[in-house]
């Protein structure tokens, strides 16, 4: 039986999430000042627009009301999604971040920022940068070897479309 607040409201939040398409990634409760704060992040393979955050919003909202999971007193509901550098957890995080490039902290102390190239069962098929001219080379990381692993942002990369443009 679940025994925290955020246990018990994913158990009620995650089927009415499921509907929606989306997968409930994070549900936190926060206390600020006296006010108290529900988040919700989702997300989905094909990422999850402002209509889709909206509508899975209103139909949260509806349910909360509906319920007593919040306890008495007023709260906010914010939904929104993972955002730019979000932590890689699940199986599916890391194939969302196909062709992203990542930060994995080893679990012997070593720390990689590589392109995911594809990803399996096992791990991730990964190429790194290459130095000082040298080609990017390509390397298999194990999911047991990986302690942690953040998207990072990037500003100044080409789309693949601009890519093969320049080629042609």
């Amino acid at each position: 039986m679940s025994t925290t607040q955020s246990e018990r409201l994913r158990e009620l939040l995650e089927p009415l999430v499921s509907s929606q398409g989306l997968d409930l990634e994070e549900v936190e409760v926060d206390s600020v000042g006296r006010k108290r704060v529900l988040r919700v992040v989702v997300d989905s393979d094909e990422g999850a627009d402002l209509d889709a955050i909206a509508d899975v919003s209103r139909a949260l909202s509806a349910k909360l009301d509906e319920t007593d999971a919040m306890g008495e007193g007023e709260y906010t509901l914010e939904v929104g999604t993972p955002g730019a550098e979000r932590e890689l957890k699940e199986h599916r995080h890391y194939v969302r971040a196909t062709d992203r490039l990542v930060k994995f902290q080893l679990g012997d102390g070593g720390e990689l920022v590589v392109r995911i190239l594809e990803v399996d069962e096992e791990g991730v098929d990964v190429e790194v940068p290459g130095v000082k001219g040298r080609k990017p080379t390509a390397k298999r990381l194990a999911f047991e070897d990986i302690a942690k692993a953040r998207v990072q942002v990037e500003f100044n990369r080409k789309n693949k479309n601009e890519e093969n443009a320049e080629e042609a």
